[in-house]
C-alpha cells in the first residue's frame, strides 16, 4: 500500500540529543563584551517551536455576504410558504402537497447554511479558518463575507496592544537588588502562529516581556562610574533599544511584531535604597567640592597675578601665603566669610 503521507515534505534528519538543550531552541551566549561595556556579545535568543515553523497566515476566499443573507431570506420566505401551501394540499391528498412540503424542508436546510456560512469581521479583527483541524486561511477584510458552512471560525485581534509588566526585583549586573518595569507595545502579525504556535498568545507575550526585562536587569548595572560602561539609568535609549530587540525574538513564534518597549519604572530596592542614595549623595558633593576647588584656585591665581601686574602691592612670600589661604577659605567655604581689619601691622611700622 502507498503511504498516506507520501505528500508530505520528507522528515528531517535525527541528530543525536545534546545534554538537556531542547531541539528547536537557541542558549542564549551569556558571554560579555571585553571593552567592559556590561552588554552581552551574542544577539537575543529567538524562541522557535521543536515542530518546526510549519503553520504561515494565508488567505482565505469567501465573497461578499450581503448577497449570501440575501438568498437566505428569499428560501427562508419561500420555505414557509410552500410548507404552509404543501400542508394544507396534503391534507386535501394532493400528490404535489408532499412534493412541496419536501421542497419547502429543503430550502429550509439550504437557508439554515447560508445563514451558517456569513460571518461577520469588525474592523482590527481577523477570522481564522479551520475545516475538521486543519487550518484553511485567514479572513481580514473587514464587513460581512460568506465562507463555507462547515469552517470553524475563530477571532483574533489584530489591534495594537499594550502589556505592562508588574514591578520586578531583580539583580543588576553588580548584584545590587533593584526594582524594574517596562511596558510592550505589541500587536498580532500572523494570525496562523498566533493560533497554532503558542498555546495562549497573550500569556505567552506577557510572560516573554517579563523574562526579557529580567534578562536586561541582569546584564547591566544601575549605574556606573565609569563612563565607557552602559548602566540602565545613563543609557536609557540602548537599555531601550535593547529590550525591545530581545522581547521580539521572543515573541516571534507567536506571530507577534513588537512596535516598542520602554521602561517605565526603575529604581533600587527599598532595603538599599536609602545606602545607595547616601552614596549618590556622596558622589555628588566630592563632584561638587572638586569644581569649586578648581574654580577657586583659578581665581586665586588669576587674582595674584592682577595685583603684582598692576603693581598695587608688593607680595614677600608670606603675603603671598596669607593672601592665598585666605580667599581658599572664603571661596571654598560654605557659610560667608566675616571680614576682619588688622591695625597689627600698622602699628609696628609706626612703632
Amino acid at each position: 500500500m502507498p503511504n498516506p503521507n507520501s505528500g508530505s515534505a520528507p522528515a528531517a534528519p535525527q541528530t543525536p540529543n545534546q545534554g538537556s538543550r531542547r531541539p528547536g531552541a537557541q542558549r542564549p551566549n551569556t558571554s560579555q563584551d571585553p571593552s567592559g561595556s556590561g552588554r552581552p556579545n551574542s544577539s537575543p535568543t529567538r524562541i522557535v517551536s521543536p515542530d518546526g515553523e510549519r503553520v504561515r497566515e494565508k488567505p482565505a476566499g469567501g465573497i461578499s455576504g450581503y448577497f449570501a443573507i440575501i438568498g437566505a431570506i428569499v428560501l427562508l420566505l419561500a420555505a414557509v410558504l410552500m410548507g404552509i401551501i404543501g400542508f394544507v394540499m396534503s391534507f386535501a391528498q394532493v400528490a404535489v402537497g408532499v412534493v412541496l412540503f419536501i421542497i419547502a424542508v429543503l430550502c429550509f436546510i439550504a437557508s439554515m447554511f447560508l445563514f451558517k456560512g456569513c460571518t461577520s469581521v469588525a474592523p482590527g479583527h481577523a477570522v481564522v479558518l479551520q475545516l475538521y483541524g486543519r487550518y484553511v486561511g485567514t479572513v481580514r477584510q473587514s464587513g460581512l463575507r460568506f465562507v463555507n458552512p462547515f469552517f470553524t471560525k475563530d477571532q483574533i485581534s489584530t489591534r495594537i496592544r499594550n502589556h505592562e509588566t508588574s514591578t520586578l526585583k531583580v539583580n543588576d549586573l553588580d548584584g545590587n537588588p533593584i526594582e524594574i518595569g517596562a511596558v510592550v507595545v505589541w500587536q498580532v502579525r500572523d494570525t496562523a502562529q498566533a493560533m497554532f504556535e503558542v498555546d495562549d498568545f497573550e500569556e505567552f507575550v506577557a510572560i516573554q516581556a517579563e523574562t526579557a526585562v529580567r534578562h536586561i536587569a541582569n546584564s547591566y548595572a544601575y549605574d556606573s562610574s565609569d563612563p565607557r560602561r552602559m548602566s540602565l539609568r545613563d543609557n536609557a535609549d540602548e537599555i531601550t533599544s535593547r529590550l525591545s530587540d530581545e522581547v521580539a525574538a521572543r515573541v516571534m513564534a507567536a506571530g507577534v511584531t513588537v512596535i516598542e518597549s520602554r521602561i517605565t519604572q526603575l529604581a533600587y530596592a527599598p532595603e538599599i535604597a536609602r545606602a545607595m542614595l547616601q552614596r549618590q549623595q556622596a558622589t555628588a558633593v566630592v563632584a561638587a567640592r572638586q569644581l569649586i576647588v578648581e574654580g577657586a584656585v583659578g581665581m586665586v591665581e588669576s587674582a595674584i597675578e592682577e595685583i603684582e601686574g598692576r603693581q598695587i602691592v608688593k607680595l614677600g612670600q608670606s603675603e603671598r601665603s596669607d593672601l592665598v589661604s585666605n580667599l581658599m577659605i572664603v571661596l571654598c567655604g560654605d557659610q560667608a566669610a566675616q571680614p576682619t581689619i588688622s591695625t597689627t601691622r600698622n602699628q609696628q611700622s609706626a612703632g
